[in-house]
Formats: structure tokens, C-alpha cells, sequence
């Protein structure tokens, strides 16, 4: 070949790699996705592994058994990527062995009888499996599978699971072998989820007392083994997506969770208060690169952000500064909750170190003082009612209105101001600060801002949200809040 050929396919393969990249991002290739699926799960997971490997050219490999057998063989084998139990209870036992950090809700189960259509043995309740002679049951493992678990309890709080297990022909590892046995009649009747038995067409379903009082919910659980998490929780997505897998559930008969709409790199938009950020910057690069999405934020002074909620804008998800800046915009979000509180304090320069220890010194002639905006915050509000309730006159000293309280910390450090009020999470942001000023504690019950966290009732991504919210105030995030001087909220 030609030197001027070369060349050529070198140009041609440059100009087509950008294609490429668009068609078949990176994210999206690589290994199998290894889904351990409960075996009542089958017939829908099917259909939607199907689908997606179409869609995207992931293939999805499938292995069926007892969520208990499941649950098993991902932790001998010490790999894997998903794990849909039938029962979140499952998933909890998983979690609290340490082989499952994120779980999205699938679905609802009811378990309850299942005879052939037209119940020739007219069965209506649970005690005919201990009580009716000469019927033939058959029961899940309660070993194996998350049915024969629950049918174990609900028959144990009822004093009948010896009387039925010692008469129950056999039991079986999964909820379809159960169905199964009733279908093909080498059982008169048998414990199934209602889902399950909506696959039969032979069969019929019959609701007890004793199960409809606890319905099971359905989870898929994202495996610590997994060696591509944005991979399995965009598959895990795609499976509890209200207008994908959830839509496929549903038509096969399951009940399920309000999920969100799929988008196969979907967009969070993320309103915070900017004295938040140095204690979630890290926790939000975290959630972006594992979840593989992408999360467009505004961080600035609550009274900013407010302002342009009430110009229009909807943001998924707001983390306020304080309680009075979530207030105006209630309307606009679900349910609160106060992560974090933060208290104020005075930041000096060290050259008057000794002259500011309260906050009427503020108000001496001469000092430069720097307070945040009024309007354009919630440091700057919190600040005015503070100081007006010690009847504080700043007057001529004040010298700058900031929309946030790091920028106040900046002109300190730059020189130009000698004293600010920020919160305390400003003071101690960079550890540099600290070296030449110094903080002075106000001790005043107003002094104080709470921190709430809501999701937007406008979101498209309500669960997205809810685990940005879960990656904020976990463990790593917990730490990060404490190490700025937060006050952390929540129960522990």
C-alpha cells in the first residue's frame, strides 16, 4: 500500500471515530451485565433484557432461581452486577452483608392462593391447607425462595406452618415450579404471588386475610461486585423506568412503583445554597460518575435561587441554606428534610485580633465590615434579624454586601475588609483562611441556619434524586459536613 493510502484510511478512521463515539459511547460497552433474577421476575426481565441489548448492545445475561439461592450464589462467587430479589427483605440481607450499595423499587407482591380456574375444591382460606383432608399443596422452600419465606412467616404467626409443611407434598425452590405443579394438576392448590399467578391463565388466584395485610415490595439491588456500576444502575434504570421496564411489569400483570421516565443519560438539575458546597462538592462528583449521568447545578446566594424559581425555573432538587428560603418556594418541592445545621460567627483578620470579640464591636469606627445581601441570601437575612435584635448599628463600617459568604471570606483575605459574619462552614473551607484570621463565636440562639434538602414535585427523576440525596448524607457525605463545622440533623 502507498504512502498517499495510508494516509487516506489515517484521515478516514479520525474523521469516524467522533461518529463512532456518539453511536457507541464507551459507557455503554464492555462486559456482559450478570443479573441474578427471582425466578417470579422471569417472563417481564426476559422481555426487557431483550429489548435493551437491542437498544443499546449490552448484553444482559439472566440467571434464575430463589431470591435465597440467588442471594447464595452472588456472595460465594463474589461476582455479579445486579441482584432483583422478590422480596426486599433481600435486599436488606444483602446490604447488611455488604454486597449491595444502591436499590431501585420495582414492584408490589400479594401472595395468596392459586387453584385451577373455577376452584373445584371451593378453598378459601389459608387454615384449608392445614385443615382439608386429602388436599394435595405444595409450598416454596423457605430456604430458597422469598414466597416460601413469606409463606413460612405468615403460617408461623398463625400456628399453622407445621400442620401445612407436614402435609405439603413437596417444596419447591421457586414460585414457578409451585404454579407450575397446580397447572399441570399434580396439585390441588399451592402459595404464589398474585403477579405470578396472572401468567397463568389456568389458574386462579385467591386473596387471604392473612396475606393481603402485608404486601412484598420488589427491588433490584446494584452489586459491590460489579466492576461497571454506571453500567449496571443505567440498566437498573432502564428495568424501573415508568415508560420502559415498569410499562412492561405492568402489562404482565404487576403492581408497580411510580418510577421515573428513562433517559439513557439523563440530567439532574440541582439548586444549593453556595455555603453548602464545600461540604457536597465531593459527594456530587461521586454520585455524577458512578450513577453516569449528567448534573447540571447552580450554586449562589438562596435568595438568587429562589428568585429564579419564582421566575420559572424547576430544578429537581433544592438543598436551601435555611429553612425561611425553602418556605417561599414550598409549593415547588415534596417533603423537606434538615440535613445539617450551620452556626455564624464572626471571621477577623488577625490584625485586630483582641479589638472584635462580640458583635456590637462591629459597629466601632473604623473597622471594615462585610455582611452578605439581604435579599440575595439567606446568610444576609439571618444577619439582619440577628443584628437587629442585639440592636447592632453596623452603619458607616459596612463596606460590602455579598450575594454568599465565600466571597465575603475572600475580600477578608484579600485585605480590604477586616471583620465578616459567614457561617462557620466559610471560615473553615480552606484550610489557608485560618492563618491569617480567626473566628469569633456568636453566641446568640438566632445565630443558627438549618439546612433542608427536597426534591421537586415537577422532577422527571424523582428516585434519581432521592439517591442524590441518599449519596449527600451517607456516610462519606456525613464526614465532609462535620469536617467544615456543620451540625449534622438527621437521625443517626
Amino acid at each position: 500500500m502507498n504512502k498517499a493510502k495510508i494516509v487516506g484510511l489515517i484521515l478516514l478512521a479520525c474523521l469516524l471515530a467522533p461518529i463512532c463515539f456518539l453511536l457507541f459511547p464507551p459507557s455503554e460497552k464492555g462486559s456482559p451485565l450478570l443479573v441474578y433474577c427471582a425466578a417470579g421476575m422471569r417472563k417481564p426481565m426476559v422481555a426487557i433484557a431483550r429489548r435493551y441489548e437491542e437498544e443499546y448492545g449490552v448484553r444482559v445475561d439472566l440467571q434464575f432461581a430463589g431470591s435465597g439461592t440467588l442471594l447464595a450464589n452472588a456472595e460465594a462467587s463474589g461476582k455479579g452486577d445486579l441482584y432483583l430479589a422478590g422480596d426486599m427483605s433481600y435486599i436488606n440481607i444483602a446490604r447488611g452483608k455488604g454486597l449491595v450499595q444502591e436499590s431501585l423499587e420495582v414492584c408490589y407482591l400479594t401472595a395468596g392462593l392459586a387453584v385451577m380456574q373455577g376452584n373445584p375444591l371451593k378453598l378459601s382460606a389459608l387454615s384449608d391447607l392445614a385443615q382439608r383432608s386429602g388436599l394435595r399443596s405444595v409450598i416454596a422452600n423457605p430456604e430458597a425462595a422469598s414466597i416460601g419465606k413469606f409463606t413460612k412467616k405468615i403460617l408461623s404467626a398463625h400456628s399453622l406452618w407445621d400442620a401445612v409443611a407436614l402435609k405439603a407434598l413437596a417444596m419447591k425452590p421457586t414460585v414457578n415450579e409451585v404454579a407450575n405443579d397446580v397447572k399441570l394438576g399434580a396439585a390441588d392448590v399451592a402459595v404464589i404471588w398474585d403477579a405470578v399467578a396472572n401468567q397463568y391463565p389456568e389458574l386462579e388466584f385467591i386473596n387471604v386475610p392473612e396475606f393481603d395485610v402485608e404486601s412484598k415490595k420488589v427491588a433490584i439491588g446494584v452489586l459491590n461486585s460489579t466492576t461497571a456500576p454506571s453500567n449496571a444502575l443505567r440498566f437498573a434504570r432502564y428495568v424501573t423506568a415508568s415508560d420502559e421496564g415498569l410499562k412492561t411489569f405492568s402489562e404482565m400483570g404487576y403492581r408497580v412503583v411510580e418510577g421515573d421516565k428513562w433517559q439513557r443519560r439523563p440530567e439532574l438539575v440541582f439548586f444549593y445554597g453556595a455555603m453548602l458546597n464545600p461540604a457536597i462538592r465531593d459527594s456530587l462528583e461521586k454520585f455524577k460518575a458512578r450513577e453516569g449521568i449528567s448534573l447540571k447545578f447552580m450554586a449562589s446566594g438562596c435568595g438568587i435561587l429562589v428568585s429564579q424559581m419564582k421566575a420559572g425555573a424547576r430544578p429537581d432538587a433544592y438543598f436551601s441554606c435555611d429553612v425561611s428560603f425553602m418556605d417561599e418556594v414550598e409549593d415547588l418541592f415534596g417533603e423537606p428534610r434538615t440535613v445539617s445545621s450551620n452556626d455564624m460567627v464572626i471571621l477577623a483578620g488577625n490584625s485586630v485580633r483582641g479589638k472584635i470579640s462580640k458583635l456590637s464591636d462591629l459597629s466601632i469606627p473604623g473597622f471594615r465590615v462585610g455582611l452578605a445581601h439581604p435579599e440575595n441570601s439567606a446568610l444576609g437575612a439571618l444577619t439582619v434579624r440577628l443584628l437587629e435584635s442585639e440592636g447592632v448599628e453596623i452603619g458607616d463600617n459596612k463596606q460590602l454586601d455579598s450575594p454568599t459568604g465565600d466571597l465575603l471570606v475572600n475580600q477578608l483575605r484579600a485585605g480590604s475588609l477586616d471583620a465578616v459574619i459567614v457561617y462557620r462552614s466559610n471560615a473553615r473551607a480552606n484550610p489557608a483562611t485560618l492563618e491569617n484570621a480567626h473566628i469569633v463565636d456568636i453566641d446568640h440562639e438566632m445565630a443558627v441556619a438549618e439546612q433542608p434538602f427536597a426534591v421537586g414535585l415537577h422532577s422527571d427523576h424523582k428516585r434519581l434524586t432521592a439517591r442524590l440525596f441518599k449519596a449527600l448524607v451517607g456516610s462519606h457525605g456525613r464526614e465532609q459536613f462535620l469536617k467544615y463545622g456543620f451540625e449534622w440533623a438527621l437521625p443517626e
